[in-house]
């Protein structure tokens, strides 16, 4: 691609804040680095992406409010976590944090286990274990 080729389509997903590095051929003939403020269709396919992230978060946010599930599941799904990876950064088997997602189970709960959790959330500990559900934000 040469480097006036580069798409400048627009950001809609930054906000013209966030740029990204191509390699473009310069009139030289040479590869030279060019930034650009989007691509249409890569910023629709994250904006949808996005949409579908939010959608996830409200729906576990709603199943945490209504008693089904503990804070733990809401917190996975606002971090971007899997089962497979929150399991392996607390130390636990799958199905040990699975049962967390348990709201009986969740109260009963250590402060040294809440704590971590809590620092893989990036949370206080004492915001995790009162429930307190700190609301969903896009990345800008």
């Amino acid at each position: 691609m040469k480097k006036d080729e580069v798409p400048q389509d627009g950001d809609n997903l930054h906000h013209g804040t966030f740029k990204q590095l191509f390699y473009a051929v310069d009139p030289s003939g040479e590869y030279a680095p060019v930034s650009s403020i989007g691509w249409e269709p890569e910023n629709v396919a994250l904006g949808q992406a996005w949409e579908e992230v939010e959608q996830r978060v409200n729906e576990t946010r709603d199943r945490v409010l209504a008693g089904q599930l503990s804070p733990i599941a809401y917190y996975m799904e606002r971090t971007l976590l899997d089962l497979p990876l929150l399991a392996r950064k607390a130390g636990k088997f799958q199905w040990q944090v699975k049962r967390h997602m348990k709201p009986a189970v969740f109260k009963n709960l250590g402060a040294t286990l809440l704590a971590r959790y809590a620092a893989i959330f990036s949370i206080p500990a004492d915001a995790l274990q009162k429930g307190k559900l700190v609301p969903f934000k896009r990345p800008q």
